[in-house]
């Protein structure tokens, strides 16, 4: 085994997901120390910028989800600092986190992604519905874990809809509703070697994938690997490793979709630090091609790197 010195685990932090993060974070620590890496949990949530200069980590496995962890800004502290961590780099997982500039990159890439509005306060939101139809999603575009997304079937749902959204953001998002079959398809590995992992389908409860349903209920069923033609099957990934290559994404990643009943994907978003719990999605494909949820945490970190390389110094 390769020596990897002493490991950090970011997990905690300050954003929405906190409690989610914590679980990850857990999850991977005991699955490092069990490899015999010298790992040790940091919640950024409790010790500052200081502290994690101090620590001495040799490198480091981001289990941080959402603002702070997963958005380019500890990303971009530790490219300061000179220590390796794992996942994208600063700007793909700013660019990711946005959902709004995610969706302007991949239009710009000829990926399918559905129709949107960027909403403010003050705008006049009986006018969305005329434009994207209904029913229509509003979300916050720099949250996860389906916090904040509010479902719009009239009219007269838009102003609470709204007002939920905007608790988390300055701005929402405003997205076509596309009806079908929910998949989720993780990606392992940098430029040329990503790979798709196996597709898998999520079937909620009433088709409400909501925050209890993705982390603390036993309800909801994961097909892995979805029941997929294999030219659907091939198609769907391919278009995830595009997306993901897209963005500049590295390490790892995970993308949402759905799959209409005409049978055409659409990407909804991509997560560049995907949650690492019992219920988590990214392991579950990982096992389907057998790899353990150790071996998983141990790939990713091997992939550990800072993403900036300095300029030679002029002699």
């Amino acid at each position: 085994m390769k020596n990897f010195g002493k490991v950090g685990v970011l997990y905690g932090g300050r954003s929405a997901e906190r409690e989610v993060s914590l679980m990850s974070g857990k999850g991977v620590h005991e699955a490092l120390v069990s490899q015999g890496v010298d790992a040790h949990l940091f919640d950024t949530g409790e010790h500052g910028l200081i502290e994690l200069a101090q620590a001495g980590f040799d490198r480091v496995f981001i289990a941080l989800h959402g603002r702070y962890g997963e958005d380019g800004a500890m990303q971009g502290a530790l490219e300061l600092l000179g220590v390796p961590y794992t996942g994208s780099g600063t700007m793909a997982s700013s660019l990711a986190m946005d959902k709004i500039m995610t969706k302007r990159v991949w239009l710009q890439h000829g990926l399918p992604t559905p129709a949107f509005e960027v909403l403010q306060a003050g705008a006049d939101l009986r006018r969305v519905p005329d434009h994207l139809g209904l029913p229509l999603i509003l979300k916050p575009p720099h949250e996860g874990s389906t916090v904040g997304i509010a479902k719009v079937s009239g009219y007269s749902d838009m102003k609470e809809a709204f007002a939920t959204a905007a608790k988390y953001d300055s701005e929402v998002l405003a997205e076509t509703f596309v009806a079908g079959r929910e998949l989720t398809v993780a990606v392992l590995g940098s430029g040329a070697g990503a790979r798709a992992l196996p597709i898998i389908e999520i079937v909620a409860p009433g088709g409400n994938y909501d925050y209890e349903h993705k982390y603390f209920s036993d309800d909801t069923k994961y097909l892995c690997p979805a029941q997929l033609p294999e030219g659907l099957t091939q198609e769907i990934q391919d278009i995830v490793v595009r997306a993901y290559r897209a963005l500049d994404c590295e390490g790892w990643a995970r993308a949402d979709l759905i799959l209409d009943r005409a049978g055409k994907p659409w990407l909804l978003e991509m997560n560049t630090s995907p949650g690492m719990t019992g219920h988590s999605l990214v392991p579950m494909a990982a096992r389907a091609t057998g790899m353990s949820y150790a071996d998983l945490c141990m790939a990713i970190l091997a992939d550990a790197s800072c993403k900036l390389r300095s300029p030679a110094r002029a002699r």
